[in-house]
């Protein structure tokens, strides 16, 4: 019988932020520089008769935090809203809120819950050498996959070290 040979090396990098970023509007900021500015130098390809640019976001993920608290600010109860936009981010806690009917099913006094809600969006690149790799901005971390030229994480970790609030 055959045996496996490994032919590639496929890395992963974490980046651990100092301090989460602030809002979605920073967020988006540093996602959409990446998207227009390319500071990675990634190329464009074609795969499968489909072009694709150089840098594309395949996957966002926005998650709003509610609280609902007694006379006390004592917490009784919470709500996540996921959605795929930061438009539906931006809009739907805001009809929630405006919603007494449901806010009185859980009883207290609705605030949104900002310091806890989380963003993340990937973004998918392919370097110059021809490897497809994903970058994953989060609100606390940035993730490199897919990769095995260091060259890239060099490259990645250069850019962020000039972004303030990727620190």
């Amino acid at each position: 019988m055959a045996d496996f040979v490994q032919k590639t090396t496929v890395k992963t990098a974490v980046r651990e932020l100092a301090n989460p970023i602030a809002d979605v509007a920073a967020f988006n900021t540093i996602v959409q520089s990446v998207i227009t500015d390319n500071p990675f130098a990634c190329v464009a390809y074609e795969s499968a008769g489909v072009n694709h640019a150089p840098v594309e976001k395949t996957k966002e993920n926005y998650v709003a935090k509610i609280v609902y608290q007694d006379d006390d600010a004592k917490t009784i109860g919470s709500d996540s809203l996921k959605f795929n936009t930061i438009a539906g981010f931006n809009a739907g806690p805001t009809a929630l809120l405006a919603d007494a009917a449901f806010i009185a099913t859980h009883g207290g006094e609705a605030v949104r819950d900002s310091e806890n809600e989380t963003f993340s969006a990937t973004l998918k690149c392919r370097d110059a050498n021809g490897e497809i790799y994903m970058v994953t901005f989060g609100r606390k971390s940035i993730s490199l996959t897919s990769y095995s030229d260091d060259a890239i994480r060099t490259r990645i970790e250069t850019w962020a070290d000039t972004v303030a609030a990727l620190a």
